[in-house]
């Protein structure tokens, strides 16, 4: 699979940025980035140029607008035309998410939980969602070295609560990029993963947009950590879903392995960790499942890691998994990657 490092909450002169599009694009390449998504409040007025910018640039500008209300930020994107944010109250957000997929669009919580009125009008998430499954994404790391802000731990824990109630929802990041102002906090990225057969030439937005919503998606402040499954014959990527493993007889027993890389080689030189031992940690609904130690500096610039997992039982069955890194940044320990989930259908099948 091939990964793009995006970042997909940005904004422009247009809403209350204070920078060109142009400008935008110019810090994003220089980043190291291959996308961004630009989400201007309640307006796409921004994306004016899109198509000579990206030429000239060689970037992807995923077209997108965050729907800015009192009672919540929406980040939309993959907008194939204006979706209106007015005729929405507190209690009916669905009906506004279902007109951003009507447009071509998905719809993702904006750190639901950053301080709200007066400090940022609407910035704190209060839409009552009744239909959790037409939710597409929340952004759980919002801003810049966003793994240490306490309401962005509250967003993980939402996440990781919904997936464990059953919800196949994915976790993004978003810098809410407004200026190029230079900072020396670290950057998360957004990585979404596309086809090995993909041309890269040929690379439509659409196919960015349909990475998200299938959850191949994986953020990190740091080298880039991907995770698939195995049982022996197939292997499964971000997103996808483990069908029910064989009956058990009592000469076979299936067997189920994780696959975890670390790439050093994404975005080298666009970020830095001080020499350490990371761990590397499996969770799923069930807590966490195993754990190995790396060294952060590797001779390599490609670690891979195959940890065995136990096989699912019917009395607690494990429904989702992810892989994260942890380490020390600026002289904190912290969550510095994490993977999207891979799930898992329940019960068992006749050989």
């Amino acid at each position: 699979m091939k990964w793009l490092a995006c970042e997909l909450h940005t904004h422009t002169l247009h809403s209350d940025g204070s920078q060109t599009l142009e400008e935008l694009v110019t810090g994003a390449a220089e980043l190291g980035f291959d996308a961004i998504a630009l989400t201007d409040h309640n307006t796409m007025s921004g994306l004016i140029g899109k198509g000579e910018i990206e030429q000239e640039y060689g970037l992807h500008i995923i077209p997108g607008m965050e729907w800015t209300t009192f009672y919540g930020h929406m980040v939309t994107i993959g907008l194939q035309e204006f979706a209106d944010w007015r005729d929405v109250s507190r209690d009916d957000i669905e009906k506004g998410i279902a007109v951003v997929h009507r447009h071509g669009g998905i719809a993702g919580l904006a750190h639901p939980f950053r301080i709200g009125s007066p400090a940022c009008t609407g910035c704190f998430w209060e839409y009552e969602i009744t239909d959790w499954p037409s939710v597409d994404y929340i952004e759980v790391w919002s801003g810049t070295f966003p793994s240490i802000q306490t309401n962005n731990h509250r967003a993980f824990e939402l996440w990781t609560q919904k997936l464990n109630e059953g919800y196949r929802i994915a976790a993004t990041s978003g810098r809410d990029w407004h200026s190029q102002d230079k900072t020396d906090d670290p950057l998360s990225v957004t990585y979404l993963g596309i086809g090995e057969e993909a041309n890269m030439a040929s690379l439509h937005t659409d196919h960015l947009i349909h990475s998200l919503r299938e959850g191949r998606v994986s953020v990190t402040m740091g080298p880039l950590l991907t995770l698939t499954m195995s049982d022996g014959d197939t292997t499964y990527p971000l997103g996808s879903v483990v069908p029910p493993p064989l009956l058990r007889t009592q000469n076979t027993e299936q067997l189920l392995l994780a696959h975890i890389t670390l790439d050093f080689s994404a975005r080298a030189g666009k970020w830095s960790l001080p020499d350490q031992t990371l761990m590397i940690k499996l969770f799923s609904n069930l807590g966490e499942e195993g754990q190995a130690e790396v060294v952060g500096q590797p001779n390599e610039p490609v670690l891979e890691l195959h940890m065995p997992l136990s096989a699912n039982d019917a009395a607690a069955p494990r429904t989702w998994i992810r892989a994260e890194c942890w380490g020390t940044m600026k002289g904190a320990y912290v969550r510095i990657a994490f993977t999207n989930a891979i799930y898992f259908e329940e019960g068992a099948k006749q050989p």
